[in-house]
């Protein structure tokens, strides 16, 4: 267990490993099963906005709610993680009565700044909208404004939830209940056809979600108890604001940066290729927003379990939480990319005819969340290990290729250009932890459940789709009979194979 063994526990390393990481996969799928509704009313909500209004009114959309994205990734100051960090220490090191101070600590200068950030983006409307073209852009901007407080604090306080191992506030709060919400709200627009109101539709429920999500983490905090007891290394002093914030800083950078790479190819696609375009890179990047669905359903249990292991010294613990997570990023994701790929036109053409055009933007982004979901978790790692400015810098180096490989391509290429640069970008995000860990922890994702996951979705979602296209000339039937039977014989093949994959934890 390393210097600072735990006192009370007296079971055996062995054990402690399996334990947490059944709870790490309960947390799991309870995110999963929330993942999975998340994901089919987010595509659903673009899917209606693509159908029930102009690429032009669409891609002023999705390019708003880009930049009020990124800017909520500006002021939220780190703190929801933060917050996973320092709560799960202080439950390992027996301290959860200095939760609540903690929350204001946190909270309050991420909502003041929140509110600054919003009168800015309030102040800053006009010259914006000016880049992005249509009139309406600076009324979208201003109706996405007044609720960025409300998104932080949403985001902060579910955090502290998950810091203490409740994933059914993200689910209900975060995951079903604000993207049904806004689902209703658009559609609701798409038959009124009050284009005007479709930023309020967006934005609305995050108020509703913030109340939620505020009283749901008063609730847990005053139920909490202490995780373990452990003995806490010499430097674990109590938790100051210069402490915290030191953590916090560079990994809201960071997250910025990563929001960048996330929401900022669409900005750059509306700014030198048109608002169109913009429309057709947001719909054939939802494959990828669907996907992290299932990672952040994995991350957010992990990462609560990766901080305790790191406190305790437990660096075996460490490295196999993150082969076995790793291998269930590839059994939740692999499937997803794999049918995009082999069917890209057929999903495309879900969007609208005019949405064709985006089948090689969905290859090319699909390829590199292949590549990124085997590299696994390394970059939540070095989070957990507080070495947080290496993650900004890792993230600011992602930020800049992204933007580099942009600023190249995107004005001759289009989408097509800006879903290159998105694979560079999580390329490096996700190689240079590995590399950074190695003195730590070395962290490699050659394990056999990586490997017993990645052969299984081949065969079902690579191999399989392929024959049918191949007997049947492609199209919607052969995308849902391959879907259908892919989606049984993985299910059956990972029941099997349930052992290599620890799956049988969760019992």
């Amino acid at each position: 267990m390393g210097a600072h063994p735990l006192v009370v526990d007296v079971t055996s390393a062995e054990h402690r490993v399996d334990r947490g990481t059944r709870r790490v996969l309960r947390g799991g799928v309870i995110n999963m099963a929330g993942a999975v509704v998340s994901a089919a009313l987010n595509l659903a909500l673009i899917v209606a906005i693509a159908r029930a209004f102009s690429q032009e009114t669409a891609g002023l959309l999705f390019s708003a709610t880009s930049v009020f994205l990124i800017m909520t990734a500006v002021a939220n100051l780190g703190a929801p993680d933060g917050l996973v960090y320092f709560i799960a220490r202080l439950r390992v090191f027996g301290r959860p009565g200095g939760v609540p101070a903690l929350l204001r600590l946190a909270m309050g200068p991420a909502v003041v700044t929140a509110s600054l950030v919003s009168v800015l983006l309030l102040v800053f409307a006009d010259p914006l909208a000016d880049a992005l073209g249509p009139e309406e852009a600076a009324a979208y901007l201003r109706i996405l404004a007044l609720f960025l407080p409300f998104a932080v604090l949403t985001d902060t306080a579910l955090a502290a939830t998950r810091a203490h191992h409740d994933m059914s506030a993200t689910v209900l709060v975060d995951r079903v209940g604000r993207p049904l919400a806004q689902l209703a709200l658009v559609g609701m627009i798409a038959l009124t056809g009050s284009v005007g109101l479709l930023a309020l539709a967006w934005a609305g429920p995050y108020l509703p979600a913030a109340v939620l999500a505020w009283f749901w983490v008063g609730r847990l905090v005053r139920r909490s108890v202490p995780e373990s007891v452990a003995v806490p290394p010499d430097d674990e002093g109590p938790v100051t604001p210069a402490r915290f914030w030191a953590f916090s800083l560079p990994r809201a950078l960071g997250g910025v940066a990563q929001m960048g790479v996330q929401r900022g190819g669409v900005v750059m696609v509306a700014l030198l290729g048109g608002l169109s375009g913009a429309a057709v890179f947001t719909a054939a990047t939802r494959i990828m927003v669907v996907g992290q669905f299932g990672t952040q359903a994995v991350l957010y249990a992990a990462q609560p379990r990766f901080v305790e292991l790191l406190a305790s010294e437990d660096h075996s613990g460490v490295r196999s939480l993150y082969q076995v997570g790793t291998a269930w990023l590839v059994c939740l994701n692999w499937p997803l990319y794999l049918s995009a790929l082999v069917f890209a036109p057929e999903v495309m053409r879900l969007f609208g005819d005019a949405y064709a055009t985006g089948a090689v933007v969905l290859a090319t982004v699909c390829l590199g969340q292949l590549t990124g979901a085997v590299l696994g978790m390394g970059d939540l790692v070095l989070t957990m290990t507080g070495r947080t400015g290496l993650n900004l810098l890792n993230n600011l180096l992602s930020l800049l290729a992204n933007v580099g490989v942009c600023l190249l391509l995107v004005p001759s290429h289009g989408a097509v250009g800006a879903a290159v640069a998105l694979v560079i970008a999580v390329l490096v995000r996700k190689t240079l932890p590995l590399w950074q860990l190695r003195s730590l922890v070395a962290l490699h994702p050659v394990s056999r459940p990586v490997l017993v996951a990645v052969g299984c979705a081949l065969v079902w979602f690579g191999g399989l789709p392929l024959a049918v296209e191949a007997m049947t000339g492609g199209g919607l039937p052969a995308l849902g009979i391959s879907i259908a039977a892919g989606v049984l014989g993985h299910l059956a093949s990972l029941w099997w194979l349930r052992d290599h994959l620890s799956l049988r934890s969760w019992r």
